[in-house]
């Protein structure tokens, strides 16, 4: 009866999971931020509870409501002070202002309160129950159980019966909408992180007495419950429920019938996993919102300044007394995992919560290396790399299927895994004494830290000095731009032919290999190391934080803030016999992002850019890099012409039909008008082509190739090109940039040959034919988000040109442009067919220019084709004047109804002669 009795100890726990979980979904729902912060409310909350009750000796009744009072007023607070003023920035920003919260309050109440862990009694009460025959457990436990049923009970009336739920949702829908009908969007939100508050607040105070009072545990408890809220949703209080009662039951078993170390600490991760393999999308849907990230920096800076600092550091090292050359050392150790998350999070947009747990690894498989098989220091530093490396592939695996919030939560469940099951296990460590390795030899110099210490720290200055170069490096090369394209918007890279998941594992690789160089020279400054306690997930946080204050996409960033704001390390000097440093300067540096994240998420490094300072002085201001010659252009195709056959293809959207199978093929040198009225499913058609929604049926061929079963950029690399309605631009790049990063090779070399010298690529032939021919070569050297609707436009056009695609679909390309532009983008077509053979098909809005460039139009409504043939047969065909033109009425009051199209249409009808595309796509 075992099984049945840690199942039903489990389900009691589950219930407290549960009842976490549910705390997280209140906060998520009115103001859609995942708040990591929720398990260090509650631990406030606790700990004002137990302090009135056995310190002041209150009554429990009146200090539990108190302490629940605490958890929401800081709840309250952390929204009114903190999330509010974030409103408008990005879901994974406004997750790192969580973090902040969580290091202030985990920190401030560790300088309160220490790290012993405080044995308190339960407020509930202690009995035995028989459940079952043959299966005694404590009563508290069945307590629990109903507690996390009753709650989750009333949460589901108060948010699908109540008035104040119904304003909950509508917030959660639509801000504008519900301030537009007097709800405020605010005062909602601050109510439930108020509410979310609370529930933290009583599920810490119940589950003291089980894990004991101390600030660090109680804050972690904040991960089984993502993992249950996960299963819910974020939305759905029964399957939350449902999901902490599973995670409760399963650890339970774990930890009653296996042996192995962590395994019951783990299975949230498992959770986490799980649910991601099932709900998460390889792309982004159309539509979603982008998170915009910190900037990103140029990676270059001015020689002189670069050589002005590396001299400085090697003179500090050998001049300085010891007692400054170590935590100089710290600093630069600390550096090493903020470049890692400069190549993680600042180029490729993927923020990871492991970053410790991976350079834990490096540090463990060298020091176990050494220990067991006595290998020199040179071979576990590169197997410690390597391994680095590897297990960072693996915390990368998620990236593929999701981004984002999700992708955070299962990074820290990884980082959590590495941690409990290998860093904490004294089995796999060493034991009491952890690993021994002994005095580290580099080439045959003894480097040991503590007879040599600036010996060690020059060898860390070296190694640190290469990992920021080849960042820089990469960040201007090729594999740079690939990166940089799926952290600004993966649709579009993926368009452009950039493989996503080779670049976001790539990402994840080289920063955890970087991480891991910075874990095994952590670990040698010691004869033994220890590594319980030395690399848990709070000391990832730690470093996005302190990353983020520095510039998270900045190599000096993450040099400058890990020289600034980590305990022992070199700014902290001065105060080293300050008692309770290391606390303080974490709840500093919270405080410190926080206000960063507010006023200027990029960072100090992009306001103190040194390089830019220093040409400043010089030459009065900073230049823009010059843009690469133009090759010569003529008529000469470029593209290798091709077909392309569309066969019955058909999309559905949860049973829905968005496209009923449609046929249709454009020809080399031929331009087919695809034309509809809104919700025709023209660009669902486009989109299932490309491969970014699945078919339901029919087949798409490229030049007599079935391409079916081909990802969107192998589609896109073998000629086939788009644009988008909505731009879908890289705004973290220059044009120049964006345009290079369509015209780049596609090979695997850069990911390596980048790391040394970034190789200048010429813009292909195709790029600068669409440069000239848009007129955007004054624009090459500013950055996208700094140019009128308009010329972003020209410039999405461009870039997709860039490509050398044969066969082009252009999804409303005259969107936003003035009558001049749309003429010369119209003559741009009929050269690219007439001149390159590049076959088009032209969805477009401006039904003028349709039936000027076309050969052959297909008329789509509600998602069938109506009507298809030249522009004078459809231009008379009924079903399109009655569905997509409209009929001639001359009463006023239907005029001022008609939507610009209808109008433009009739005009058309009147204005255009039969035969008239033919003409316009003869003329030069």
């Amino acid at each position: 009866m075992d099984v049945v009795r840690f199942a039903i100890m489990g389900l009691g726990a589950g219930g407290l999971i549960a009842l976490a979980a549910q705390g997280l979904i209140v906060t998520y729902r009115a103001s859609g931020v995942l708040n990591f912060a929720q398990g260090a409310i509650g631990m406030a909350g606790a700990f004002v509870f137990y302090d009135l009750r056995d310190k002041i000796g209150l009554p429990w009744p009146a200090a539990m409501v108190l302490g629940i009072l605490a958890g929401a007023v800081l709840g309250a607070a952390s929204h009114v002070l903190v999330m509010r003023p974030l409103r408008r920035a990005s879901p994974l920003v406004r997750l790192i202002a969580s973090l902040g919260l969580l290091t202030i309050i985990q920190n401030a109440f560790t300088v309160r309160y220490g790290v012993d862990q405080r044995l308190v009694p339960s407020v509930l009460p202690s009995f035995l129950v028989t459940p079952v025959e043959g299966a005694t457990v404590s009563g508290d436990r069945v307590i629990l159980l109903g507690l996390a049923l009753a709650l989750t009970a009333v949460l589901g009336v108060i948010y699908q019966r109540t008035r104040f739920g119904l304003r909950t949702s509508a917030v959660a829908e639509s801000e504008q909408a519900a301030a537009a009908r007097a709800v405020s969007p605010s005062r909602t939100a601050a109510v439930n992180w108020a509410i979310g508050g609370g529930i933290a607040a009583l599920v810490a105070i119940l589950i003291a007495p089980i894990v004991g009072l101390e600030p660090t545990q109680l804050t972690l408890l904040v991960l089984p419950a993502v993992a249950a809220a996960l299963v819910g949703g974020f939305s759905s209080f029964g399957l939350t429920l449902v999901g902490g009662l599973l995670i409760g039951v399963l650890s339970s078993e774990a930890a009653r019938f296996t042996s192995v170390p962590g395994l019951a600490d783990s299975v949230p991760f498992v959770v986490i996993i799980a649910v991601l393999l099932v709900r998460s999308r390889a792309l982004p849907v159309r539509g979603e919102l982008l998170a915009r990230l910190p900037s990103v920096g140029p990676g270059r800076a001015h020689p002189l300044v670069l050589l002005a600092w590396l001299a400085a550091a090697v003179v500090a090292i050998a001049l300085l007394p010891i007692s400054w050359v170590d935590p100089m050392t710290t600093s630069m150790l600390f550096a090493f995992v903020t470049l890692s998350l400069v190549v993680v999070t600042g180029l490729a947009g993927q923020l990871s919560l492991a970053q410790f747990g991976l350079a834990g690894i490096g540090a463990w498989t060298a020091g176990r290396l050494i220990a067991t098989y006595h290998i020199p220091f040179e071979l576990a530093l590169v197997a410690g790399i390597a391994a680095g490396a590897a297990i960072g592939v693996i915390v990368g695996l998620p990236a593929l299927r999701t981004r984002g919030v999700t992708l955070a939560v299962a990074t820290l469940g990884l980082g959590l895994v590495l941690d409990v099951m290998i860093l904490s296990s004294q089995a796999r460590t060493g034991g009491m004494d952890g690993t021994v390795i002994g005095t580290p030899h580099l080439f045959g110099i003894n480097i040991d830290a503590m007879l040599h210490p600036q010996r060690y720290a020059f060898v860390v200055l070296a190694f640190l000095v290469l990992c920021a170069l080849a960042i820089s490096n990469v960040r201007r090369g090729r594999s740079g731009r690939r990166l940089i394209a799926v952290r600004s918007n993966e649709r579009a890279a993926a368009a452009l032919g950039v493989n996503r998941h080779g670049a976001k594992l790539y990402a994840f690789a080289l920063s955890a290999a970087i991480a891991a160089l910075g874990g095994v020279l952590m670990a040698y400054r010691f004869s033994n190391v220890l590594y319980a306690g030395s690399y848990t997930v709070l000391h990832s946080i730690n470093a996005v934080l302190v990353g983020v204050i520095g510039g998270i996409g900045w190599v000096s960033g993450a040099l400058l803030s890990a020289a600034v704001f980590i305990p022992d390390g070199l700014a902290a000097r001065p105060l080293a016999n300050y008692s309770g440093l290391t606390e303080t300067l974490r709840t500093l540096a919270g405080f410190i992002v926080l206000a960063t994240l507010i006023f200027n998420q990029n960072g100090m490094a992009e306001t103190h850019n040194f390089a830019a300072i220093v040409r400043r002085f010089r030459k009065g201001k900073t230049q823009s890099p010059q843009a690469p010659p133009a090759p010569r252009i003529d008529d000469e195709a470029v593209v290798r012409p091709a077909s392309l056959e569309i066969r019955d293809l058909t999309v559905r959207f949860s049973g829905v039909v968005a496209v009923d199978g449609v046929s249709l093929s454009v020809n080399p040198g031929e331009v087919v008008g695809l034309i509809g009225p809104n919700g025709a499913g023209k660009t669902t058609l486009i989109d299932g082509v490309t491969g970014f929604v699945p078919l339901a049926g029919g087949e798409v061929r490229l030049d007599g190739r079935g391409i079916g079963g081909w990802s969107v950029a192998k589609r896109a690399r073998a000629g086939l090109g788009r644009s988008f309605q909505s731009l879908e631009l890289f705004d973290d790049m220059t044009v120049l940039d964006n345009l290079r990063t369509a015209s780049d090779r596609h090979d695997v070399r850069s990911y390596l040959l980048d790391l040394i010298r970034p190789a200048d690529v010429p813009l292909s032939k195709g790029a600068w034919s669409a440069i000239t021919e848009l007129g955007l070569a004054e624009d090459l050297n500013a950055r996208t988000e700094d140019l009128s609707y308009g010329r972003r436009r020209l410039v999405a056009i461009a870039r997709t040109l860039a490509t050398g695609p044969a066969v082009l679909l252009l999804d409303e390309p005259c969107a936003g442009l003035d009558d001049e532009e749309s003429r010369h983008l119209g003559d741009l077509i009929c050269r690219l067919a007439r001149q390159w053979g590049i076959g088009v098909l032209l969805v477009e809005h401006n039904v003028d220019l349709v039936m000027k460039v076309c050969d052959r139009i297909t008329v789509l409504d509600s998602g069938r084709v109506i009507a298809e043939g030249t522009p004078s047969v459809v231009q008379a065909h009924e079903a399109v004047v009655a569905a997509y033109l409209g009929e001639e009425d001359d009463t006023a009051d239907d005029t001022a109804d008609d939507t610009a199209d209808d109008v433009r249409g009739r005009q058309m009808v009147s204005a255009v002669p039969s035969g008239a595309a033919g003409e316009r796509r003869a003329q030069p």
